[in-house]
């Protein structure tokens, strides 16, 4: 039985993989193409489509739902690990692996904006040309980002653009380091059940 979950967790992986690569085809688009391309396609798009349908996470060009697609696989496979050794299958270690995974894509989409931010704040600085087309991707990840900032901070009515870029900045830098702290207490306290 230990055989048959191991085996399942390998495939899992496996399919991760392929997942990863479908993901950066997707990126060089004009660039890559053929029968690898399509018979990757052809495996990963069917599931990653089903988490587009139904959670529908696109901010920008950036589509999140991918993410939390792939933080589904790593969760199943951890799991599929932990059956193959019984021992260590606990409720505390499930939880903390359901506990990392969620963490680990909080921490991937906030350092994401978080360099995003960064980014377009380099740009505001330092007047660079907005209208390449590699800011304009960068503005449209950053607008809806900010736009969400600004009105947590300012309510309604919407601040300075160099106030709003800073506090964004500040704000994610504390979610990371604030995420990091109650993590680690949620796992000790995880580890003892």
């Amino acid at each position: 039985m230990s055989l048959i979950f191991q085996s399942i967790a390998i495939v899992i992986g496996i399919y991760s993989l392929l997942i990863f690569i479908s993901i950066i085809f997707s990126w060089f688009r004009g660039f890559v193409s053929g029968a690898p391309v399509t018979i990757i396609n052809k495996i990963t798009d069917p599931y990653l489509n089903w988490w587009r349908r139904y959670l529908n996470l696109r901010v920008g060009v950036i589509d999140f739902s991918v993410i939390v697609a792939i933080m589904f696989l790593y969760l199943l496979q951890n799991i599929f690990f932990m059956l193959a050794i019984p021992e260590s299958l606990t409720l505390g270690n499930v939880l903390n692996i359901l506990l990392y995974s969620i963490w680990s894509v909080i921490q991937f989409i906030v350092i994401f904006c978080l360099i995003v931010i960064i980014l377009r704040a380099i740009a505001f600085f330092t007047n660079r040309n907005i209208y390449s087309p590699f800011w304009r991707i960068i503005d449209s990840i950053s607008g809806p980002i900010l736009y969400r900032f600004n009105r947590l901070f300012f309510g309604k009515r919407i601040g300075n653009y160099m106030q709003g870029l800073i506090l964004s900045v500040l704000l994610l830098i504390a979610v990371l380091i604030g995420g990091r702290f109650i993590v680690r207490i949620l796992a000790g306290f995880l580890s003892g059940l």
